[in-house]
């Protein structure tokens, strides 16, 4: 059994998600500034193409096909997705009771407003010792040096880090790659657990039983 100084965590879908699925609101952005659709597999081919920044703009640039602002496109968009965020229930407490015995931290990829955004609408700001948001970084995640990243703001080893996301690829291959611990959080209709993941979690279980799950690690 191995001892950790630090637990760090995804948002999207692992601490919060959305009344809506993503296609519905990428519509309500394209609604409101009178843009053509816009399928979410195209938006998420531009996702990853696009080297993180600000904010969505340069994503939409690249998939708007009239005159539309990508600014205005993108602006639309963050403010859709933080009217419809919802944080897991009871998961304000449980980072406080991790926070009793580790560091807590946040790496989430994305561009700065949109995620700081999220955090604001959340009242998050002060759950966590670290945050780090890719789009201030050269790479996101699975790039190990945003693994690095949180460590480092985190002041503690990857061999001692826990790392919580749902992605497998993105999160839990990710961090095992740079060294760390994975909890894989799963849920119906998500992907499959990985085989990189030290073990998984059922969202819906995340609050009540995270903790034991990681002192069993």
């Amino acid at each position: 059994m191995a001892s950790f100084d630090a637990v760090a965590f995804d948002l999207d879908y692992t601490l919060a998600v959305t009344d809506r699925d993503r296609q519905s609101l990428l519509d309500v952005a394209t609604d409101r500034t009178d843009a053509h659709d816009i399928d979410r597999a195209d938006y998420l081919d531009a996702h990853g193409a696009v080297a993180a920044s600000e904010t969505r703009a340069p994503i939409f640039e690249r998939l708007l096909t009239d005159d539309t602002d990508p600014e205005k496109v993108a602006t639309a968009y963050r403010l859709a997705i933080e009217d419809a965020l919802e944080p897991l229930d009871g998961v304000e407490g449980l980072l406080a009771a991790l926070r009793e015995s580790y560091r807590i931290g946040l790496l989430t990829d994305g561009p700065l407003a949109a995620q700081r955004g999220k955090l604001g609408t959340l009242g998050w700001a002060d759950l966590f010792d670290a945050v780090v948001i890719t789009g201030d970084l050269p790479a996101g995640k699975p790039d190990e040096r945003a693994f690095a990243a949180i460590c480092a703001e985190l002041g503690t080893a990857p061999t001692a880090t826990v790392y919580v996301g749902d992605r497998p690829e993105v999160d839990i291959q990710g961090a095992a790659d740079a060294g760390l611990a994975t909890v894989q959080v799963v849920y119906p209709g998500g992907p499959d657990p990985h085989p990189a993941a030290d073990t998984t979690i059922e969202r819906s279980e995340l609050v009540a039983r995270l903790p034991e799950i990681i002192e069993s690690l």
